[in-house]
Formats: structure tokens, sequence, C-alpha cells
């Protein structure tokens, strides 16, 4: 029995990075990139190796730049850290697993670290190959929190539940993350949105900006927990333009949602250390007419635009800059994710 699940990058559209924060986000997947994980029945448990993940490079330099582009960590450690938390899930509800081995490998061409949530995806799409593997239902909303645990508990990545939810419920998602629901029973509460009332969307990512998010992140989680009334300012302003934002869409005013992007953009920039390249690709974009603010943790962003001209004032702008300029495909949410 061979089992392939996919998992598809997300674009944080608004409200992030408060989704750490009990805050607010909408995101959404699109398909023009997808992570793929193959799982079979094989004698002993296996996990097989990627390009990203492999130790053997023509010349000193070539290592240099693998790590310049990849970082030093592949998808080995994600998916090991996934089955582990699979497990353990599956136990902690007396889930009895057949005595059954697989081997199980991954290919992805998300780019990496440019807020897109590949990781995640890799990890997602690694969740739903085990729950078909051994017959294993988990529901969307933990299925996402699942996916977290895997980077916070496992790998002591700081994360927040947004990009897995989006993964999870594909589409176009409205999280909020109100801090009695959290911490009641877990997660939030989830609302897909109809892809069609989104206005025309642009996603641009250079690749030479990668940042994990250990990085990015710097010192916002230790100012919040220390009660910084600037940044908890900041998240709830976050979290009241995702709100504003759906109650557009809902409106059918999508077409008036860039300025609140901006916004977004122009508060994060304002308590966060962004680097310069950064800061160049959201004033290229806006340079022309369209919104820009983060996909995620920098490296790419996500923005409005109006019509074909301006897309293609779009890509020269950006491509002085060394960026891919895409037309997000979306991913049409299953009916089973409710």
């Amino acid at each position: 029995m061979l089992i392939q699940a996919h998992a598809y990058p997300r674009a944080g559209l608004i409200g992030n990075p408060s989704d750490g924060y009990f805050g607010r986000t909408i995101s959404f997947t699109f398909s023009n990139f997808r992570a793929t994980v193959t799982l079979y029945e094989s004698p002993r448990l296996q996990i097989l190796p990627a390009d990203r993940d492999l130790s053997v490079f023509d010349s000193i330099s070539a290592l240099a730049m693998d790590v310049r582009r990849h970082g030093y960590y592949g998808g080995v450690r994600l998916l090991k850290a996934a089955i582990k938390r699979f497990y353990d899930y599956c136990t902690a509800r007396q889930i009895e697993l057949p005595p059954r081995n697989f081997t199980v490998e991954y290919q992805s061409d998300i780019p990496q670290q440019v807020g897109l949530a590949g990781s995640s995806a890799i990890i997602t799409a690694c969740m739903r190959a085990l729950g078909a593997f051994y017959g294993v239902t988990i529901p969307p909303p933990l299925l996402a929190s699942l996916v977290l645990s895997v980077e916070t508990a496992e790998l002591g990545i700081p994360a927040g539940l947004q990009d897995r939810v989006a993964q999870v419920y594909d589409g176009l998602v409205y999280m909020d993350f109100n801090r009695e629901l959290m911490e009641r029973q877990g997660y939030g509460q989830y609302e897909r949105l109809d892809l069609n009332l989104l206005p025309p969307l642009y996603i641009a990512y250079r690749v030479d900006l990668a940042e994990g998010t250990e990085v990015f992140h710097n010192n916002i989680r230790a100012r919040w927990e220390a009660g910084d009334p600037e940044v908890h300012a900041a998240m709830q302003t976050w979290a009241d333009l995702a709100r504003r934002v759906r109650d557009l869409l809902r409106a059918g005013r999508g077409a008036e949602i860039g300025p609140l992007l901006n916004a977004n953009f122009d508060l994060r920039r304002s308590i966060y250390k962004i680097s310069r390249g950064n800061i160049r690709m959201v004033e290229a974009a806006r340079s022309v007419g369209a919104s820009a603010k983060f996909t995620g943790s920098g490296g790419a962003i996500v923005g409005t635009y109006e019509g074909d001209a301006m897309f293609l004032r779009l890509e020269d702008e950006l491509a002085r800059l060394g960026c891919r300029v895409i037309r997000p495909r979306y991913v049409q949410p299953p009916e089973s994710a409710t």
C-alpha cells in the first residue's frame, strides 16, 4: 500500500504575528508549491532523506551555499518528530496501532524560511499520511494543535497556530485565538471564508532573505511576557485588523482591504527589527500602487493589486531585488475540514 499526502504553503493575509499571542489572523493556502510525503509498508521503520538532507558536497563553497540556502536543518528531523508526536497522541487516547512498520520520504518545493510555512507543510503532510496508514482520524482543530506541538514541544521552535490551522483546513481561514478558548480547549475558533471574496492578490518572495522563525521573533515574546504595553497594544491592533478584514470580505468589499494590509506591516516595522532587504521588498511593491505586508516571518510579501498592468510593474520592480512574483492558485478546502 502506497500512501501519498500533500500540504501546501500558506500566506498570512492579515493579523500576523498575533496568532501566538491570543490574537486573530486570516490566512490562505495556495498550490503553486507543495510538500508531499510518501509512506509505504516495510519490514523496518525507515525515514529516507531528501536532497536538502544530504551531507555530500562537491566543495567547501558548495557546502557554504547550501547552508545559506537551506540552513542547518532538513526535513528528516521534522518527520522524526512528527512520527513521535503522532505515537504520543494515539497512546494518550488509547488508540492501539497495529504492529506495522513503514518507510517514509518527502519532497517539497516550497521556498524555505521565507514565511510560507514550508516546515509545517511537511509535518502536516506526514500526519495525514500516518493517519491514512494506521486508519486514525484526527479532528481538524486537534490536528492543527498536534502539528504545532511537533515544532514547539519536540523541536523547541517558537511558533503559533496560524500556519497549521490554515494548512489543515485549507482555503481561506479566519482564526480567533481567544485566550479563554485556547486555555480551555487548546485551540481557537476557526471559520472558513469564501475564496471568491478575495480581491486580486500577489505573493513575492526572495530566497536570499531567508530567516528562520527562531531568528526573526527576536525579543517580542520576552517583552510580551513582561507586560510591555507597546507589544500588548500591537497584538490587539493586529487582531482588530483581522476582524475588520473579515467583515469587509463578508460584505463584498474586498477591494478595500489594501490599506489594512499596509497598516499591518507598518505597525510590525515599528516594534520589530526588520532587515533592510525585507523593507525594500515592501517599498518596491508599494511604489507601483500595490499593498504589501509579510506573509509570515519575512522573506515573502503578500498584497493587493489592481489589474494586469500593475502586476507587470510589480514583477519588474521586484525583479530588480531578485524577487519572484506569483499569482497564488488557491487550494479549495475539502468538505471534511469543518
